[in-house]
Protein backbone atom coordinates (compact mmCIF):
# COMPACT_ATOMS: atom_id res chain seq x y z
CA UNK A 1 0.00 0.00 0.00
CA UNK A 2 2.86 2.40 0.83
CA UNK A 3 4.48 1.69 -2.56
CA UNK A 4 1.19 2.40 -4.38
CA UNK A 5 0.69 5.63 -2.45
CA UNK A 6 4.26 6.72 -3.14
CA UNK A 7 3.90 5.91 -6.85
CA UNK A 8 0.62 7.85 -7.08
CA UNK A 9 2.21 10.83 -5.33
CA UNK A 10 5.13 10.82 -7.78
CA UNK A 11 2.76 10.61 -10.75
CA UNK A 12 0.60 13.46 -9.46
CA UNK A 13 3.69 15.59 -8.83
CA UNK A 14 4.95 14.88 -12.34
CA UNK A 15 1.53 15.72 -13.81
CA UNK A 16 1.37 19.00 -11.90
CA UNK A 17 4.90 19.89 -13.03
CA UNK A 18 4.01 19.07 -16.64
CA UNK A 19 0.82 21.16 -16.45
CA UNK A 20 2.72 24.10 -14.98
CA UNK A 21 5.01 24.04 -18.01
CA UNK A 22 2.17 23.69 -20.50
CA UNK A 23 3.04 25.23 -23.84
CA UNK A 24 0.79 28.22 -24.59
CA UNK A 25 -1.67 27.48 -27.38
CA UNK A 26 -4.74 29.11 -28.89
CA UNK A 27 -8.19 27.62 -28.34
CA UNK A 28 -9.96 30.04 -30.70
CA UNK A 29 -9.59 33.47 -32.33
CA UNK A 30 -12.43 35.98 -32.80
CA UNK A 31 -12.51 39.50 -34.23
CA UNK A 32 -14.61 41.32 -31.63
CA UNK A 33 -14.51 44.91 -32.92
CA UNK A 34 -13.40 46.66 -36.11
CA UNK A 35 -13.61 49.90 -38.08
CA UNK A 36 -10.88 51.80 -36.23
CA UNK A 37 -7.82 53.62 -37.60
CA UNK A 38 -5.08 52.22 -35.34
CA UNK A 39 -5.81 50.42 -32.08
CA UNK A 40 -3.38 50.24 -29.17
CA UNK A 41 -3.03 50.02 -25.40
CA UNK A 42 -5.34 47.14 -24.40
CA UNK A 43 -6.01 46.99 -20.65
CA UNK A 44 -8.64 44.83 -18.97
CA UNK A 45 -10.41 46.86 -16.32
CA UNK A 46 -11.70 45.86 -12.87
CA UNK A 47 -15.24 46.40 -14.23
CA UNK A 48 -14.82 43.46 -16.59
CA UNK A 49 -14.43 45.61 -19.70
CA UNK A 50 -11.57 45.82 -22.17
CA UNK A 51 -10.18 49.34 -22.62
CA UNK A 52 -8.16 50.29 -25.69
CA UNK A 53 -6.99 53.36 -27.61
CA UNK A 54 -7.82 54.34 -31.19
CA UNK A 55 -4.93 56.77 -31.54
CA UNK A 56 -5.72 58.67 -34.79
CA UNK A 57 -9.38 59.05 -33.80
CA UNK A 58 -8.33 60.45 -30.39
CA UNK A 59 -10.53 58.07 -28.40
CA UNK A 60 -10.48 55.43 -25.71
CA UNK A 61 -13.03 52.66 -26.25
CA UNK A 62 -14.40 49.91 -24.06
CA UNK A 63 -15.60 46.50 -25.14
CA UNK A 64 -17.64 43.89 -23.30
CA UNK A 65 -19.64 40.85 -24.46
CA UNK A 66 -22.83 42.50 -23.19
CA UNK A 67 -22.42 45.97 -24.73
CA UNK A 68 -19.88 45.50 -27.51
CA UNK A 69 -17.74 48.50 -28.48
CA UNK A 70 -18.45 51.89 -26.88
CA UNK A 71 -16.60 55.22 -26.78
CA UNK A 72 -15.30 55.83 -23.26
CA UNK A 73 -13.20 59.00 -23.54
CA UNK A 74 -13.00 61.61 -26.33
CA UNK A 75 -10.70 63.42 -26.78
CA UNK A 76 -8.06 61.28 -25.12
CA UNK A 77 -4.94 63.29 -25.97
CA UNK A 78 -4.38 60.58 -28.61
CA UNK A 79 -3.73 58.08 -25.87
CA UNK A 80 -1.58 55.05 -26.53
CA UNK A 81 -0.62 52.78 -23.63
CA UNK A 82 -3.18 52.25 -20.85
CA UNK A 83 -2.76 50.64 -17.43
CA UNK A 84 -4.93 50.28 -14.31
CA UNK A 85 -3.37 50.72 -10.88
CA UNK A 86 -4.27 48.67 -7.79
CA UNK A 87 -7.15 51.02 -6.93
CA UNK A 88 -8.71 50.80 -10.40
CA UNK A 89 -7.62 54.19 -11.72
CA UNK A 90 -6.76 54.28 -15.41
CA UNK A 91 -3.34 55.64 -16.37
CA UNK A 92 -2.70 56.75 -19.93
CA UNK A 93 0.18 57.83 -22.13
CA UNK A 94 -1.11 60.85 -24.07
CA UNK A 95 1.04 61.05 -27.19
CA UNK A 96 -0.44 64.30 -28.51
CA UNK A 97 -0.21 65.98 -25.11
CA UNK A 98 3.22 64.42 -24.47
CA UNK A 99 2.12 63.54 -20.95
CA UNK A 100 1.66 60.70 -18.54
CA UNK A 101 -1.75 61.16 -16.93
CA UNK A 102 -4.24 59.47 -14.62
CA UNK A 103 -8.02 59.39 -14.93
CA UNK A 104 -9.52 59.89 -11.49
CA UNK A 105 -12.70 58.19 -10.28
CA UNK A 106 -14.62 61.47 -10.72
CA UNK A 107 -13.59 61.68 -14.38
CA UNK A 108 -10.95 64.39 -14.05
CA UNK A 109 -7.49 63.98 -15.53
CA UNK A 110 -4.40 64.43 -13.36
CA UNK A 111 -1.09 65.13 -15.11
CA UNK A 112 1.56 62.96 -13.48
CA UNK A 113 4.55 63.94 -15.63
CA UNK A 114 5.07 66.02 -18.77
CA UNK A 115 8.78 66.85 -18.77
CA UNK A 116 12.27 65.76 -17.78
CA UNK A 117 14.89 68.29 -16.70
CA UNK A 118 12.80 71.14 -18.07
CA UNK A 119 12.23 69.59 -21.51
CA UNK A 120 8.93 68.16 -22.72
CA UNK A 121 8.65 64.47 -23.40
CA UNK A 122 8.59 63.24 -27.00
CA UNK A 123 5.46 61.11 -27.26
CA UNK A 124 4.80 59.06 -24.13
CA UNK A 125 3.99 55.58 -25.37
CA UNK A 126 3.58 52.72 -22.90
CA UNK A 127 3.70 52.16 -19.14
CA UNK A 128 3.74 49.61 -16.35
CA UNK A 129 3.01 50.17 -12.65
CA UNK A 130 4.98 48.30 -9.98
CA UNK A 131 3.08 46.95 -6.96
CA UNK A 132 4.81 49.66 -4.88
CA UNK A 133 3.20 52.36 -7.07
CA UNK A 134 6.31 53.32 -9.06
CA UNK A 135 5.53 53.95 -12.73
CA UNK A 136 7.83 52.88 -15.57
CA UNK A 137 7.17 54.36 -19.02
CA UNK A 138 8.69 54.76 -22.48
CA UNK A 139 9.03 57.95 -24.52
CA UNK A 140 9.90 57.37 -28.18
CA UNK A 141 9.04 59.67 -31.06
CA UNK A 142 7.11 58.30 -34.03
CA UNK A 143 5.99 60.49 -36.93
CA UNK A 144 6.79 64.18 -37.04
CA UNK A 145 9.95 64.93 -35.07
CA UNK A 146 10.02 68.72 -35.43
CA UNK A 147 8.63 69.24 -31.94
CA UNK A 148 11.32 67.22 -30.13
CA UNK A 149 13.00 69.06 -27.26
CA UNK A 150 15.15 66.08 -26.25
CA UNK A 151 17.62 64.18 -28.37
CA UNK A 152 17.08 61.07 -26.25
CA UNK A 153 14.21 58.63 -26.75
CA UNK A 154 14.28 57.16 -23.29
CA UNK A 155 12.75 55.00 -20.59
CA UNK A 156 11.72 56.66 -17.34
CA UNK A 157 10.71 55.96 -13.75
CA UNK A 158 8.18 58.17 -11.97
CA UNK A 159 7.82 58.22 -8.21
CA UNK A 160 4.20 59.46 -7.89
CA UNK A 161 4.72 60.53 -4.27
CA UNK A 162 7.80 62.70 -4.77
CA UNK A 163 6.95 63.53 -8.43
CA UNK A 164 10.58 62.77 -9.27
CA UNK A 165 11.26 61.49 -12.78
CA UNK A 166 14.40 59.43 -13.37
CA UNK A 167 15.72 58.45 -16.79
CA UNK A 168 16.63 54.77 -16.61
CA UNK A 169 17.65 54.10 -20.23
CA UNK A 170 19.15 56.55 -22.72
CA UNK A 171 20.81 54.30 -25.31
CA UNK A 172 17.90 52.74 -27.20
CA UNK A 173 16.88 53.73 -30.72
CA UNK A 174 13.12 53.81 -30.08
CA UNK A 175 11.88 52.16 -26.86
CA UNK A 176 8.25 51.11 -26.96
CA UNK A 177 6.57 48.27 -25.04
CA UNK A 178 7.25 47.83 -21.33
CA UNK A 179 6.03 45.46 -18.61
CA UNK A 180 7.31 43.99 -15.36
CA UNK A 181 6.79 40.75 -13.51
CA UNK A 182 4.16 40.52 -10.79
CA UNK A 183 6.78 39.87 -8.12
CA UNK A 184 8.45 43.15 -9.09
CA UNK A 185 11.83 41.53 -9.79
CA UNK A 186 12.18 42.02 -13.54
CA UNK A 187 11.37 44.65 -16.16
CA UNK A 188 10.99 43.93 -19.87
CA UNK A 189 11.60 46.75 -22.36
CA UNK A 190 11.57 46.49 -26.14
CA UNK A 191 13.64 48.69 -28.40
CA UNK A 192 11.28 48.75 -31.37
CA UNK A 193 13.69 50.85 -33.41
CA UNK A 194 16.69 48.70 -32.56
CA UNK A 195 14.87 45.38 -33.05
CA UNK A 196 15.78 44.04 -29.61
CA UNK A 197 13.96 43.17 -26.40
CA UNK A 198 15.66 43.29 -22.99
CA UNK A 199 15.07 41.79 -19.55
CA UNK A 200 16.38 43.88 -16.64
CA UNK A 201 16.50 43.13 -12.90
CA UNK A 202 14.68 45.74 -10.82
CA UNK A 203 16.80 46.95 -7.92
CA UNK A 204 15.40 47.73 -4.43
CA UNK A 205 15.45 51.49 -5.11
CA UNK A 206 13.44 51.09 -8.35
CA UNK A 207 16.38 51.49 -10.71
CA UNK A 208 17.39 48.66 -13.04
CA UNK A 209 20.58 46.62 -13.32
CA UNK A 210 22.34 45.35 -16.46
CA UNK A 211 20.15 43.30 -18.79
CA UNK A 212 19.84 39.59 -18.02
CA UNK A 213 19.38 38.68 -21.69
CA UNK A 214 18.49 40.17 -25.05
CA UNK A 215 16.12 38.78 -27.69
CA UNK A 216 17.18 39.82 -31.17
CA UNK A 217 13.66 40.88 -31.99
CA UNK A 218 11.75 44.08 -31.42
CA UNK A 219 8.12 44.54 -30.48
CA UNK A 220 5.41 47.13 -30.08
CA UNK A 221 3.49 46.15 -26.96
CA UNK A 222 3.89 43.08 -24.75
CA UNK A 223 2.40 41.06 -21.92
CA UNK A 224 3.16 38.07 -19.67
CA UNK A 225 1.29 34.86 -18.88
CA UNK A 226 1.01 32.94 -15.60
CA UNK A 227 4.18 30.96 -16.36
CA UNK A 228 6.24 34.07 -17.01
CA UNK A 229 6.24 33.64 -20.78
CA UNK A 230 6.68 36.90 -22.68
CA UNK A 231 4.33 37.83 -25.56
CA UNK A 232 5.82 40.14 -28.22
CA UNK A 233 3.98 41.80 -31.12
CA UNK A 234 6.21 41.77 -34.17
CA UNK A 235 4.18 40.78 -37.23
CA UNK A 236 2.77 37.93 -35.15
CA UNK A 237 2.26 37.42 -31.43
CA UNK A 238 5.54 35.69 -30.61
CA UNK A 239 5.73 33.87 -27.27
CA UNK A 240 9.07 33.46 -25.47
CA UNK A 241 10.02 31.58 -22.32
CA UNK A 242 11.27 33.54 -19.28
CA UNK A 243 14.83 32.75 -20.39
CA UNK A 244 14.27 34.11 -23.91
CA UNK A 245 13.58 31.02 -26.03
CA UNK A 246 10.89 31.12 -28.72
CA UNK A 247 7.95 28.81 -27.95
CA UNK A 248 5.38 29.56 -30.64
CA UNK A 249 3.76 32.34 -32.70
CA UNK A 250 0.12 33.33 -33.19
CA UNK A 251 -1.01 34.58 -36.59
CA UNK A 252 -3.82 37.15 -36.82
CA UNK A 253 -5.58 38.68 -39.84
CA UNK A 254 -3.82 41.98 -39.11
CA UNK A 255 -0.45 42.79 -37.56
CA UNK A 256 -0.84 43.12 -33.78
CA UNK A 257 0.28 46.27 -32.00
CA UNK A 258 -0.30 45.27 -28.38
CA UNK A 259 -1.72 42.50 -26.19
CA UNK A 260 -3.25 42.02 -22.73
CA UNK A 261 -4.94 39.17 -20.88
CA UNK A 262 -8.45 39.30 -19.43
CA UNK A 263 -11.89 37.75 -19.73
CA UNK A 264 -13.17 34.51 -18.16
CA UNK A 265 -10.50 32.91 -15.95
CA UNK A 266 -8.10 35.52 -17.35
CA UNK A 267 -7.49 33.17 -20.30
CA UNK A 268 -8.36 35.49 -23.18
CA UNK A 269 -5.54 37.31 -24.91
CA UNK A 270 -6.88 40.58 -26.33
CA UNK A 271 -4.89 41.92 -29.27
CA UNK A 272 -5.19 45.39 -30.73
CA UNK A 273 -4.30 45.02 -34.40
CA UNK A 274 -4.49 48.03 -36.71
CA UNK A 275 -8.20 48.50 -37.56
CA UNK A 276 -9.54 45.72 -35.33
CA UNK A 277 -9.42 44.08 -31.92
CA UNK A 278 -9.15 40.30 -31.52
CA UNK A 279 -9.96 37.95 -28.65
CA UNK A 280 -7.66 34.93 -28.60
CA UNK A 281 -8.79 32.19 -26.22
CA UNK A 282 -5.74 30.55 -24.64
CA UNK A 283 -4.98 27.44 -22.61
CA UNK A 284 -3.00 29.57 -20.15
CA UNK A 285 -3.94 32.58 -18.03
CA UNK A 286 -2.34 35.99 -17.83
CA UNK A 287 0.15 36.87 -15.10
CA UNK A 288 -2.06 39.72 -13.90
CA UNK A 289 -5.67 39.07 -12.95
CA UNK A 290 -7.96 42.10 -13.52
Amino acid sequence: MKLITLTLTVLLTFAACFASQQKPATVGIEKIATGFKFTEGPAFGPDGKLYFSDIPNDRIHTWSPENGDQVFLEPSGKSNGLYFDATGRLHLCQTAERKLSRLEKDGTLTILADQYQGKQFNKTNDLWIHSNGMIYFTDPCYGNRDHMEMEIEGVYLLNPETKQVTRLIDDMVRPNGIIGTKDGKFLYVTDHGGHKTFKFPILPDGNIGPSVWIIERGSDGMTLDEHGNLYLTDGTVAIYTPDGKLLTEIELEEKPANVAFGGPENKTLFATARTSVYAVKMNVAGMYAP
